[in-house]
């Protein structure tokens, strides 16, 4: 469950983020992209338009962040979106507390369509709200309203919102944060909102539900669902990771690569940091041959930053670095 701890470690890292210079990262591996400058981030989306590459992550009380780069290295801040709030938000959500959570930015149709949360700390009182532009560097961003919420009655989390779209073209949503776990819905290829019933694909009931961040993309026959497990937001003390598991069907079940299902806590793990970045996670794969998420930065007090690797897969067709 993400709580208070999350907002007071956001907004410190991001006050650290204005007052650092970063330092050059050092390579994990060989696909491991050095990135530089202005690279703060949490959870955070990646998309490419023209030669610039955009990455969209949580705001901490000055709308989402936005950093883009002209080659995926070397990273500067751009105006954020939704620098105020939006009236509407506290008709779901009265008390967000100014942080706008984990944007996910994908093209479709002719145009980008950005989701984000809005969430009620320590609670399960949240929404996915949803806006979108013809063209990212013109930041001009049209409000589309709510996409989906959740209450105290509801026994998931409607927050971690990730687009993605099937062999056939078809939109789908999945979210999902603690509770019971990772939900999906289609969506209509119109308003890009719900249009269907709600399936249960990943969950961790004997681990507190600590499983968040979903995105799942298609390749050679297979959907696969990448996941975050465990903590995040407490800098070097965080126990995020990344998880996966694939599946013939974009709605389950899905496998890990021992064969268990991710509805009853399956996830093979590939990335549980190193010594020097703690926590990775809040992942998003791009074209099958790039992966982001952040990670916590030991070197640097925990600052929060973005980290990039090729992407690989294996003979039996599973993710790897």
């Amino acid at each position: 469950m993400k709580h208070n701890l999350r907002g007071i470690f956001l907004a410190l890292v991001f006050i650290m983020g204005l007052m650092l210079t970063f330092p050059t990262a050092e390579p994990a591996s060989a696909a491991f992209w050095d990135t530089t400058g202005d690279n703060f981030i949490h959870d955070p989306s990646m998309i490419k338009e023209g030669s610039t590459y955009y990455t969209f992550g949580t705001g901490v009380g000055t709308g989402l962040r936005v950093i883009w780069s002209n080659d995926g290295k070397h990273w500067s801040a751009a105006p954020s979106i939704f620098p105020s709030p939006l009236s509407w938000w506290k008709s779901y959500v009265s008390n967000y507390e100014a942080h706008q959570w984990a944007p996910d930015i994908s093209y479709y149709n002719g145009r980008y369509w950005l989701y984000y949360s809005v969430s009620s700390f320590g609670t399960n009182t949240s929404l996915i709200g949803l806006t979108s532009t013809d063209r990212i560097a013109s930041g001009q961003w049209r409000d589309d309203g709510l996409v989906i919420r959740s209450t105290s009655a509801d026994n998931y989390n409607a927050i971690d919102g990730d687009f993605v779209m099937d062999k056939d073209g078809n939109p789908w949503l999945s979210f999902g944060s603690f509770w019971s776990g990772i939900k999906l819905t289609k969506l209509d290829k119109t308003t890009m909102k719900p249009t269907g019933k709600l399936y249960s694909i990943a969950s961790r009931p004997n681990s507190g539900g600590a499983v968040e961040a979903p995105n799942i993309t298609y390749k050679d026959g297979y959907y696969y669902l990448f996941v975050s497990f465990d903590k995040c937001c407490q800098g070097v003390n965080s126990t995020y990771k990344i998880a996966y598991g694939r599946s013939k069907n974009i709605t389950g079940p899905y496998y890990d690569k021992s064969g268990k299902n991710m509805m009853n806590g399956g996830g093979t793990i590939l990335d549980a940091g190193n010594d020097r970045w703690k926590g990775p996670g809040h992942q998003d794969v791009l074209n099958n041959s790039m992966i982001v998420r952040h990670g916590y930065d030991a070197l640097d007090n925990g600052v929060s930053k973005l980290l990039i690797n090729d992407l690989y897969w294996d003979s039996g067709g599973w993710p790897t670095y």
